[in-house]
């Protein structure tokens, strides 16, 4: 399929072309002030792409509900909720469109041909300013109920704060700054962690603690054979094995240490929405007749 890719973010919106099961021509333009703007916008990247687009897949941000054809909830770009944006954007763009949530798409592009392209059960967790993911058994996505499948963020820890307030390299970074007085950003405070700062240290440390115990409690709920970390984290070469270690640990403790699953790191990274929105397309569209 030749597909326009796109990614909606609070700052950006990233693009791509996908055909013969390749990402190219990406770029990005800054996310416009209203939804009139953003389809102009996406008009002039389908129109660049040229003829014979099949359609158009979006990766974006809230509850996507495909049954209603709008995006539930609230995001850093909030003209795109709750309206009937499927058809909105079919209309405009001539082409058919697909949208999914950007942690579930990041998460179908690992699952279908990155770093879980083998596993069955799989929990994919984005650490990023917050924390969100995705969920899939038997390979399918798991949205929940009430589209809320994945929402690791909301989940408590023992001190009661939220994972995404406790498990960010942003959030510790900005703990660092409110005790030390002096403001840096989540690469000088592992930096500064590296080079063995006692606060730097206590402040990864409790973001790491916090990370394995949701980790502990997804594991010994969901059991997936395979744990995906993305997001900024995702890209420090030991975090992977530092949470496994954690977490082995942890589930000895309980006896539960059997359970153990891989705790790996995303393949594709900043790509990944951009192909899971595709593939999504693809899965949703698997008979080419139907577009």
């Amino acid at each position: 399929m030749k597909l326009a890719a796109f990614d909606i973010g609070g700052s950006a919106v990233k693009y791509g072309l996908w055909e013969n099961q390749q990402l190219s021509q990406t770029g990005k333009f800054a996310t416009p002030a209203t939804f009139a703007e953003m389809q102009s916008e996406m008009k002039k990247i389908t129109t660049l792409f040229g003829d014979n687009l099949q359609g158009v897949a979006i990766s974006a941000p809230g509850a996507v509900n495909e049954k209603e054809r709008r995006i539930d909830g609230i995001s850093a770009v909030p003209y795109i909720h709750h309206r009937p944006i499927y058809d909105e954007l079919t209309n405009f763009l001539q082409l058919p469109v697909t949208i999914e949530n950007d942690a579930n798409c990041a998460g179908i592009c690992e699952v279908e041909i990155g770093a879980a392209k083998d596993a069955e059960n799989v929990v994919f967790m984005v650490i990023g300013t917050g924390v969100g993911g995705a969920i899939f058994i038997n390979r399918k996505i798991y949205k929940g109920s009430h589209l809320f499948g994945g929402e690791f963020g909301l989940m408590r820890n023992q001190n009661g704060r939220t994972l995404s307030l406790n498990g960010t390299v942003v959030k510790a970074a900005g703990y660092y700054s409110e005790k030390n007085g002096e403001e840096i950003n989540g690469k000088e405070l592992y930096r500064r962690f590296d080079a063995g700062e006692a606060l730097a240290i206590e402040e990864v440390e409790t973001m790491y603690q916090a990370l394995t115990e949701s980790l502990y409690d997804i594991q010994v709920s969901i059991d997936p054979e395979v744990i995906v970390l993305g997001g900024g984290i995702s890209a420090r070469e030991d975090i992977a094995e530092e949470l496994a270690t954690r977490l082995q640990k942890m589930l000895d403790e309980a006896t539960v240490g059997s359970i153990m699953p891989t705790i790996t790191t995303c393949k594709f990274h900043n790509d990944a929405n951009l192909i899971g929105a595709a593939l999504n397309f693809e899965n949703v569209f698997q008979d080419k007749s139907q577009i």
